[in-house]
């Protein structure tokens, strides 16, 4: 087996017209297609990011509760790479998203940053 790279990520939104609006307009991915599933009562849409597949976002009737916590088992969070992460974490709290401050990894001395989508998916902005 020879992974090449990640595909897409898939991401349930219990509100699926607020979180397009972020990914779209606040993050800045596009909307490449979507179609709404009636037999599952679902809304799918594909978002790319710099014209490349990333993100499968769905809607589901009463999707259950993320477990809290980053430490919980699962998907700790996304990242996403900046080139200025000052830049970008004043657009996003341009937006009204509420950014943690900026910190330093010890083991790459590379800037980050945490924020979270409107379902409180854990997002990190890292500065490459």
């Amino acid at each position: 087996m020879f992974i090449r790279k990640v595909h897409h990520i898939a991401i349930i939104a219990s509100h699926y017209e607020t979180s397009k609006a972020f990914y779209c307009d606040v993050l800045g991915f596009t909307l490449m297609g979507e179609v709404y599933r009636e037999a599952r009562d679902s809304w799918k849409g594909d978002l790319a990011l710099n014209g490349e597949y990333a993100i499968e976002l769905f809607s589901f009737p009463f999707p259950p509760a993320r477990p809290d916590g980053p430490e919980a088992c699962g998907l700790r969070h996304l990242a996403f790479s900046v080139e200025d992460i000052e830049a970008a974490k004043q657009h996003l709290e341009e937006k009204g998203v509420s950014c943690e401050a900026i910190r330093v990894d010890p083991l790459t001395d590379k800037r980050y940053t945490f924020f979270k989508d409107p379902d409180g998916l854990p997002l990190e902005l890292y500065q490459a």
